[in-house]
């Protein structure tokens, strides 16, 4: 009932209703949360801001390393492709030479062949004998006959 009391002598000075909707305090700590709040939004777009220079410069860094480990590969690429150039005219070159020194020789031969058939005839057919005497010495002087060879001669 005292509080009943203390109503009533509020509102005999007319300050009942406004003392107990609006307390005092409420609007100075809207302002003060509103400031924060505005304060923290500040520093959130700093940040996001701070953030994007900093994506930014890492995208221009990596950028620059790319474009320069783009030109050390077209260097080495290139450095390749001119020794495998040189590597393969010099083997052409030397190719191209062998070859042509074999036609000569093969046209000296067949003409030697042509102009004297019985002295290489009779060459063919002394290599061909000396090769058939080898073969027989070494077929003589290796291991004996296996043991199945000897069943089927028996």
């Amino acid at each position: 009932m005292a509080d009943n009391d203390t109503s009533t002598t509020n509102s005999a000075n007319g300050n009942a209703k406004t003392a107990a909707a609006r307390p005092t305090r409420t609007r100075p700590a809207s302002r003060s949360s509103a400031r924060a709040s505005r304060a923290s939004e500040d520093a959130m777009k700093k940040q996001i801001a701070e953030l994007k220079r900093e994506v930014n410069r890492l995208n221009r860094t990596l950028s620059e390393q790319a474009g320069e480990a783009a030109e050390t590969a077209h260097g080495w690429y290139r450095g390749a492709a001119d020794r495998a150039s040189n590597l393969y005219s010099g083997a052409s070159d030397r190719a191209s030479r062998a070859a042509s020194q074999l036609r000569s020789q093969a046209q000296s031969v067949s003409e030697t062949v042509q102009q004297n058939p019985g002295t290489f005839s009779t060459a063919m057919l002394i290599g061909g004998l000396v090769g058939l005497l080898a073969g027989m010495a070494i077929s003589r002087s290796s291991a004996p006959e296996p043991d199945w060879l000897h069943r089927w001669h028996r």
